[in-house]
């Protein structure tokens, strides 16, 4: 799968935040891009599905519209992360801007690929196709138990969050696994610590890559 590489000096940093449903990536999306920022880095803040005009018509069509064949989810997520690179993700970087996104192509290699049983590396090279083999250069993996994110969760569940433990305990252990594999592009964090504990880790990783400070 990708390999990790130091961003040029002359792009943005990609930082991408996975995990299950309710770990709280929103919120380190936040705290992160703010400490750039106060950095004086330019920052691009997204999320995966949406972000885009197609994006937010696609993340309406899968996981709130009528129900959509794991295939075909799969590739309609692929679909969105192609626009995204496209219209955004790509350009920022290439300006210099850094760019934080929740979720991006670990989400759907766990959850269609495997989640799905639709196989993580064949969902993987649809991935790699349709971002044009743009990775992030770190993934931090916000690990929960399933139990908790499913407590932390609205109430109104989406078409994915309303799968059973079973798939979601399946997706938790792929995210998990991918970051064993691959330490040097990943971290994963105790997603029940406070979320100013979870922020400075992930600074001090940013800050031990040289990527900032």
């Amino acid at each position: 799968m990708d390999q990790p590489s130091d961003p040029p000096a002359h792009r943005g940093i990609f930082l991408a935040f996975e995990g299950g449903d309710g770990a709280g990536k929103s919120t380190q999306v936040e705290l992160t891009a703010k400490a750039l920022r106060d950095a004086g880095r330019p920052v691009l803040v997204t999320r995966q599905p949406g972000g885009t005009s197609l994006g937010a018509s696609l993340r309406q069509l899968v996981l709130h519209g009528a129900d959509v064949s794991p295939r075909a989810e799969a590739l309609l997520f692929a679909a969105d992360k192609a626009q995204h690179v496209h219209e955004l993700v790509r350009p920022a970087l290439e300006r210099g801007d850094d760019v934080v996104t929740d979720r991006y192509t670990d989400s759907s290699v766990a959850y269609q690929g495997v989640g799905r049983r639709l196989g993580a590396d064949e969902v993987y090279r649809v991935l790699e196709w349709a971002t044009g083999g743009l990775f992030p250069d770190l993934t931090v993996v916000l690990d929960i138990p399933v139990a908790e994110g499913r407590r932390r969760r609205d109430a109104l569940p989406d078409r994915v969050e309303a799968e059973p433990d079973s798939f979601h305990e399946r997706v938790r252990r792929h995210f998990l696994d991918r970051a064993e594999a691959d330490p040097e592009r990943y971290l994963v964090l105790d997603a029940t610590l406070p979320a100013d504990h979870l922020n400075a880790r992930v600074i001090q990783a940013l800050e031990s890559r040289g990527w900032l400070g």
